[in-house]
């Protein structure tokens, strides 16, 4: 196994070809595994959203933007809140048996959301999914940590980040073509995808944790436990949760926000799309959701290695406060108007953003984290995600709810100029405004965005996003007496 670089010692810097060339077998095998895994998984995270709250989806739920919130905030602890304990496992068990484990639990969940529609049953397939995830995560990343260097941990968190990212990009033409039979065989195609993993795992050689392999169940909740109480960790651990509250919403939000209120019709006129990209809605030929979002992942795709490799010589705490800002701004720009093409600059500007920081919060902590506990602090890696998604998407169904689902603003249009309070349900709210006040979907809409401007609900998450990168610059500064020039 590649050894660690001792710090203080400053080798020649090898290119980005070189340290490419020098990454280990095992750390591109589970990478394989990711991007089949995040395949399946942005199959369905991408229009769930839509699938769960969307008040004109045929064959949708229909639950409340708040009801939705509540499952993300669920599926949240439980996805990024159970790696801090099964990060430790991974290390003591072993990272391929949880791995085989999680994948069979992810299987189940897939298998249950596609045949559950009331709300509980539906929420524990939601759960079950995101407790296979949370085990698949530390075994993986474990072993990638296992297999990087101090010069390659920068260049191998990003090419991880970049095949996360094309499992991703993937995901929602999956979505779209699956959807296109029926809600259910999304549901059903992604648990066929995330079953090839079985099959990756026999090209798996299992790495070595390096750690204690001794002691059992409550010997590895003890050190969990312990490691919490040393401030360093602990403090970034909170600072970074403001990151994942403003993060989150691209995903939790932003696809709603876009069905309701972006007008992407002049960019499929002006570049000719092909129908795989657009859905026809009330409004005209639109791009579909999924695919504006996608931008996010198709630049990444591009960029995020060569980003990586440039900022390879930055502090990583320096790096993830850049990039915080500047997802913070663009989140605001991607929702600021109704044009397609603002949204989609807003959008690849959170991605700039997304590069410099996301994949330096799990660098950073590969490089402070003590032999033996790798994937247990991959584990913990999660912990930020936890407590910012989970409030955020609490905090975001409420928000959304009150201020920008366009079928609710229309309810409350209907309440204060025309005295409609009761008989019209929320799936009808658009309809039926349209019938009194004679006017179209997009005279409609346009009329409820001027009256109720529900762009105003980004900048509060985006706030809390900067108010983290200030914790960040504080972070920094106290942490350098810590670290070496290379961390």
């Amino acid at each position: 196994m590649a050894q660690t670089a001792v710090a203080g010692v400053h080798p020649q810097r090898r290119n980005l070809f070189e340290q490419l060339a020098g990454l280990q077998r095992a750390f591109w095998m589970v990478n394989i595994m990711e991007m089949f895994e995040r395949l399946a998984y942005y199959g369905v995270r991408v229009v769930i959203p839509i699938y769960i709250a969307q008040a004109d989806e045929i064959h949708g739920l229909h639950f409340t933007q708040t009801e939705k919130g509540f499952i993300f905030m669920l599926w949240a602890l439980v996805q990024t809140g159970v790696p801090v304990f099964s990060g430790g496992f991974a290390d003591r068990y072993g990272y391929k048996r949880t791995i085989a484990v999680s994948i069979a639990i992810k299987i189940a969940g897939y298998l249950l959301m596609a045949m559950q529609r009331d709300f509980w049953p539906f929420t524990f397939g939601c759960l079950t999914l995101a407790f296979g995830t949370a085990i698949f995560k530390p075994g993986v990343q474990g072993t990638l940590v296992r297999t990087l260097t101090l010069e390659t941990s920068s260049i191998g968190w990003g090419t991880f980040y970049m095949l996360v990212n094309v499992g991703g990009f993937l995901g929602p033409p999956l979505a779209h073509f699956l959807y296109g039979w029926s809600w259910p065989t999304v549901f059903f195609g992604c648990a066929v995808i995330v079953s090839l993993n079985f099959v990756m795992l026999f090209t798996y050689k299992e790495v070595p944790a390096g750690g204690d392999q001794s002691g059992g169940v409550l010997k590895v909740a003890a050190t969990t436990f312990k490691n919490l109480l040393r401030p360093r960790l602990f403090v970034f651990i909170l600072v970074m949760s403001g990151f994942w509250f403003m993060f989150m919403q691209l995903f939790d939000m932003l696809p709603n926000f876009i069905v309701d209120w972006v007008d992407s019709s002049a960019i499929v006129k002006s570049l000719h799309l092909p129908a795989m990209f657009t859905v026809q809605t009330p409004r005209g030929t639109m791009i579909t959701q999924e695919w504006l979002i996608n931008a996010n992942s198709g630049l990444i795709v591009l960029s995020v290695v060569f980003v990586s490799w440039l900022v390879s010589r930055m502090r990583r705490v320096h790096s993830i406060l850049v990039g915080i800002v500047i997802a913070s701004l663009g989140l605001v720009a991607a929702g600021f108007t109704m044009s397609g093409w603002l949204c989609i600059l807003g959008i690849l500007c959170f991605s700039i953003g997304e590069m410099l920081s996301a994949p330096k919060m799990n660098d950073y902590l590969g490089v402070i984290a003590p032999e033996g506990q790798k994937a247990l602090y991959m584990g913990y890696a999660n912990m930020p995600v936890a407590f910012g998604w989970a409030y955020g998407s609490i905090m975001g169904g409420q928000a959304y709810d009150r201020m920008g689902d366009k079928a609710n603003l229309a309810l409350h249009y209907l309440a204060e100029h025309f005295h409609i309070t009761s008989g019209v349900a929320r799936t009808e709210a658009m309809v039926r405004l349209q019938e009194i006040a004679h006017l179209d979907a997009v005279q409609a809409t346009n009329l409820l965005w001027s009256t109720y401007h529900p762009y105003r609900l980004w900048y509060q998450f985006a706030a809390i996003g900067i108010a983290s990168a200030i914790g960040i610059f504080f972070y920094a500064r106290w942490a350098k007496k810590f670290e070496s020039p290379e961390v």
